[in-house]
């Protein structure tokens, strides 16, 4: 069976370009933001409990 990279290409970025008006450049912004103080309070969080559990033993 033979395939066609050009239809393969080629529906991979019509359906992206017919999904990218659906998203809104504020929810990008909001998510990377969020993803960003997500990251930022787990780092924190993990190096508040190994301080923690260092002065357990």
């Amino acid at each position: 069976m033979n395939t066609n990279i050009q239809l393969k290409v080629g529906t991979a970025s019509g359906t992206l370009l017919s999904i990218s008006p659906g998203i809104f450049t504020q929810d990008i912004v909001k998510t990377i933001i969020l993803a960003v103080i997500g990251a930022t309070i787990s780092f924190m969080v993990s190096l508040l409990l190994k301080k923690i559990t260092k002065h357990k033993k």
